[in-house]
């Protein structure tokens, strides 16, 4: 079962870098009555970074000992309820979700693009640039919003264009970002399921284990498991 939460805590730190100090032997001389060396600006930062990190990762861990999760990505209710209780972990901890740094890229690569459809290329060039795919066809969705808007209003959008983006927003919102987050849910449990069954195997090809029954992966609570 510790895969099981190996792999959960994998995919709630894939923006975060811990930190761990490399071990080197001490010469015996270090141990004499000498004044301890003032921390260095570096040390210093290092050991902020490394609290900040464990305060995240304690806050994400009380999170989880209270939601519950259960492991069937083929059940709507469990998938919609492992995406609430992520996002609430990433907000307790304040952690960045893969969507949040793609935002942030978006905002550092679009300042100065004044047309909606250069934009939206922008968009393309960077899903393309980190490997993404467009499962649900997003950017053709984007692209068909952004042809109506322009054939309305008879010219191309503007980004200053205050009532023509307001226009494109409306065609926009009818996207349902939720199905996006939900999708991605879907394939974490999906992982954290065959991690579970992975594990149950292997533990049952051990003798000790070859009497017992092994538990439906849906039964099985990870906060049993923290």
């Amino acid at each position: 079962m510790a895969r099981i939460l190996s792999r959960s805590t994998r995919q709630l730190y894939s923006s975060q870098c811990i930190l761990q100090p490399q071990q080197h032997a001490v010469p015996t001389r270090f141990y004499a009555k000498e004044a301890a060396p003032k921390a260095l600006k570096g040390d210093e930062m290092l050991k902020n970074i490394f609290l900040d990190v464990k305060k995240k990762f304690e806050t994400a861990i009380g999170v989880l000992r209270k939601e519950k999760i259960v492991l069937a990505p083929e059940d709507p209710a469990a998938v919609d309820q492992y995406y609430k209780v992520m996002k609430t972990v990433r907000e307790k901890a304040g952690l960045y979700s893969e969507s949040e740094r793609i935002q942030f890229t978006i905002k550092s690569r679009t300042d100065g693009i004044q047309d909606a459809r250069s934009y939206l290329l922008v968009l393309r060039d960077i899903r393309i640039k980190r490997g993404l795919t467009d499962e649900l066809g997003a950017e053709a969705m984007m692209m068909n919003a952004l042809d109506k808007v322009e054939k309305e209003i008879k010219k191309p959008l503007m980004r200053n264009d205050k009532k023509g983006m307001a226009l494109l927003n409306e065609e926009f919102n009818k996207i349902n970002q939720k199905t996006v987050g939900e999708k991605i849910a879907k394939a974490q449990l999906e992982d954290l399921k065959k991690d579970a069954l992975e594990a149950m195997e292997t533990q049952k090809k051990r003798e000790e284990f070859n009497d017992e029954e092994m538990p439906d992966v849906k039964s099985l609570d990870i906060r049993n498991m923290l």
